[in-house]
């Protein structure tokens, strides 16, 4: 039995004929670029998140790029974010020419910490940028409440998060803007790369569209420079019809997801936290254990699939050597050193994760 980590074959075989119609009909109108379909899914994703704006971009890193140049960060700001997440979050930062600062993360939640976050703040501060990790709704009242003190704008990267509520209200609709990833695998994916911004400030909807449309109001007339990252017809299409599935498929992830606690808790393993304050949508599904490196062998002989996000925080990437040298930061670095993700999606069966468990159950007791 091979388990791969996600099955967008069998997703994409559950909702063809639906997909092949909405593609079909976007070739027949050759409106390939922005267009009707991405305005009815901008309409359509906005309702469903509960935010005034949602403008469709070319990617999850543009999402994060445009916000923050929408949100007028430039070189010598600072932008607090996490660690533990991967680099397009930081490189949106320096992107705009500004400074990431990373702080620890919550040893439970691996989201980062509010009160680590209040220690970093100095007067160079603009942007508090936390990340949704996993599916895992972060902190977000306390880093609400932050910002409004410090007269700060928070950012949210819902880039694993679509579909996540915090207090019964969606990661994206939190903060000041909020950043999205269409990329296949996400719990919301399209057929290639997408991505989205959020916001209920009229203002910047505004220059997140002309932004992202070579800084233009109308055609061949530029108002700033901007960027060409633009969602296609072809790609909102899609997203269109898995979006009417996207609770669905969240609450088969989370059921997934208990399935897998309830027994490998049972083997002594460290399984996800979910914190009571929302809602985790299980993005990724990922333990803590001492021996990984014996375990995922394991794994792949049995041929289950496995990966390891992230085995190097960023404070300890080289592009950020000089900048965070003699940074230690120990919740990270420790978390990174165990974290091991296993196969969570969707159509994921209890056969197949029952699998999975037994071939840990195996490793754990040295046995092959």
């Amino acid at each position: 039995m091979q388990i791969p980590m996600v099955d967008l074959r069998i997703q994409y075989q559950q909702l063809k004929t639906e997909i092949d119609q909405a593609l079909a009909a976007v070739l027949d109108s050759t409106q390939f670029i922005l267009g009707s379909e991405v305005t009815a899914f901008e309409q359509e994703i906005a309702m469903f998140l509960g935010v005034r704006h949602a403008v469709g971009v070319a990617s999850g890193t543009d999402a994060l790029h445009l916000a923050l140049l929408a949100a007028g960060v430039g070189p010598g700001d600072e932008v607090i974010t996490s660690p533990f997440t991967f680099i397009a979050t930081a490189e949106a930062i320096a992107y705009v020419g500004a400074t990431p600062v990373f702080v620890d993360i919550d040893p439970q939640t691996f989201n980062i910490d509010p009160v680590k976050i209040a220690q970093a703040i100095t007067s160079r501060t603009k942007v508090v940028l936390p990340v949704h990790l996993f599916g895992q709704p972060a902190d977000l009242l306390p880093l609400q409440e932050l910002c409004k003190k410090n007269g700060l704008l928070l950012v949210e990267d819902c880039a694993q998060s679509c579909g996540a509520d915090y207090a019964g209200t969606m990661t994206g609709a939190w903060g000041d803007l909020g950043c999205f990833s269409f990329f296949p695998s996400k719990n919301l994916g399209c057929f290639g790369d997408g991505g989205l911004v959020t916001t209920n400030d009229d203002k910047l909807a505004e220059q997140l569209r002309v932004l992202r449309n070579h800084g233009s109001r109308e055609r061949y007339h530029h108002a700033i420079i901007g960027v060409n990252s633009r969602l296609d017809s072809l790609q909102a299409a899609v997203l269109r019809v898995k979006l009417k599935q996207l609770e669905r498929f969240n609450r088969q992830r989370r059921t997934n997801a208990h399935r897998y606690s309830q027994q490998l808790a049972a083997l002594g393993i460290i399984t996800p936290f979910e914190d009571g304050k929302g809602t985790h949508v299980y993005h990724q599904y990922t333990i803590l254990v001492e021996d990984r490196e014996l375990l995922q062998q394991a794994l792949t002989a049995a041929g289950v699939s496995s990966a390891i996000y992230y085995p190097i925080p960023l404070h300890r990437q080289e592009v950020f050597a000089d900048a965070c040298a003699g940074l230690s930061l120990p919740v990270t670095e420790d978390v990174a050193c165990r974290c091991l993700s296993l196969p969570i999606y969707p159509e994921l069966n209890e056969e197949q994760i029952e699998r999975v468990v037994e071939v840990i159950r195996k490793a754990a007791n040295g046995q092959r």
